[in-house]
């Protein structure tokens, strides 16, 4: 019943949210008598605030249509590689009429980023997306709300979501370059296994970026509440069926409101003060502050459903049983073995101060995939970078993302030298 009472409210709450924003408006318009009003900047200032405090958050879009390539601007287009029921395959296309970056971007590596199915859009990723768009062919993993996925469509589990993950690997190509940020650690890294135990190709690199590969390590809250909880208690508390008005109704699902709400639980007072400081960014006048603060909300507030096959898997495999470290996960009947990895190099990067990935987790897979020779095997501490720091803002451009390029860049330039010698190699 919960996420029917929910659903009653974001529609009771709707008009008010509307009528706020119409009313905020009429007291901060040039042309309204009231703008001249006393108080009417803070009149303003809160009514907006309520507005965005009460208003619904759709899935926002990528938004990016151009790239410097090679001091050129290129068009770039959406485009849909591959429809799954769960998740669509995105390619940013890039276009130009200039021969020289035309010929730049032909031999430029190609990229696929999978993107967190763990409350959030893939659009969280948008910055990490717009910086590859200079240097690379970039694709990404674009998980659907799993309220909109109906019945019909069967369960996900965590074991579908690996399969998904080779799946788009294979439609990339064997060239290609994985980076999986925070949760798809543990799966991209179970899929580039079992390709390896099969002898299948495998991506040129695996960079991989906060992400709980051993959340045994520098436990956060978020693993300290997966680990002192019970699976039942899990299966029992969070998790509810889609309500009616969905094309995905009757599925169990693990709610978004329910992900934000723990979302905000974790760190309640810089969300006070963030919302309290946009109020008076208005006040003020700062339009520049107050459109920031609008931009980031945008995207953290919109969140998605998760299949709760998937999420209960996740808690169970990954946060209780650790079952990739300890060798104990099969999928299909085949034994995940990181240690099959041979011709993968592999980057592991964490944030300092990374409250959801602790320290050490993602450096984990180290360890795991130990026949990847040692020289190419690298790891990057990012200072003062918290976890949305290591793939989003300044520290993402300024600091990670010259290192991830360079990474690419050095095995793809090595695999394109060495491309006729090795593939009777891996044949054998």
């Amino acid at each position: 019943m919960l996420y029917q009472w929910y659903e009653t409210q974001r529609a009771l709450m709707a008009p008010f949210s509307e009528f706020a924003s119409a009313s905020a408006k009429l007291y901060n318009h040039p042309l309204s008598p009231f703008t001249h009003m006393p108080m009417s900047q803070r009149v303003s200032a809160g009514l907006d605030l309520m507005h965005r405090l009460a208003k619904d958050y759709e899935k926002p879009e990528f938004g990016i249509t151009s790239a410097t390539v090679g001091g050129v601007e290129v068009a770039v287009q959406q485009q849909v590689a591959l429809q799954k029921p769960f998740c669509r395959l995105l390619r940013f296309k890039r276009f130009t009429d200039n021969p020289t970056a035309l010929e730049t971007m032909k031999s430029q590596p190609t990229v696929l980023v999978v993107a967190p199915l763990s409350g959030h859009h893939s659009t969280l990723l948008r910055d990490t997306v717009r910086s590859l768009l200079h240097d690379h062919k970039v694709f990404i993993t674009d998980w659907t709300d799993a309220r909109m996925v109906p019945v019909e469509a069967g369960p996900f589990h965590l074991d579908d979501y690996v399969a998904y993950v080779q799946e788009f690997i294979r439609h990339v190509g064997a060239h290609a370059h994985v980076i999986s940020v925070c949760q798809p650690t543990v799966p991209v890294l179970a899929a580039v296994s079992l390709m390896a135990t099969r002898g299948e190709p495998t991506p040129l690199t695996m960079t991989m970026m906060g992400g709980p590969i051993d959340a045994r390590k520098s436990p956060t809250a978020v693993n300290n509440l997966a680990m002192n909880k019970t699976h039942g208690w899990f299966e029992n508390t969070v998790i509810y069926r889609v309500p009616q008005n969905y094309p995905g109704a009757g599925r169990r699902v693990y709610p978004g409101f329910l992900q934000y709400t723990g979302f905000v639980a974790m760190n309640p007072d810089r969300h006070l003060h963030s919302h309290y400081d946009y109020f008076l960014d208005l006040v003020r006048g700062d339009e520049g502050s107050a459109e920031s603060h609008r931009e980031f909300y945008d995207e953290y507030n919109a969140v998605l459903d998760m299949p709760a096959e998937y999420y209960l898997d996740t808690i169970k495999k990954v946060f209780q049983e650790f079952a990739l470290v300890n060798g104990t996960w099969s999928v299909d009947g085949v034994k995940v073995s990181p240690q099959d990895i041979r011709h993968t190099a592999l980057l592991t990067i964490e944030g300092e101060l990374d409250d959801i990935s602790g320290a050490g987790q993602t450096k984990a897979a180290h360890d795991l995939c130990s026949n990847i020779p040692a020289e190419h095997r690298f790891h990057y501490d990012v200072e003062g970078a918290g976890h949305y720091g290591i793939f989003s803002g300044r520290r993402w451009r300024e600091m990670v993302y010259p290192r991830v390029r360079s990474f690419i860049a050095d095995y793809d330039k090595a695999e394109a030298r060495a491309r006729p010698s090795r593939a009777p190699a891996r044949k054998r």
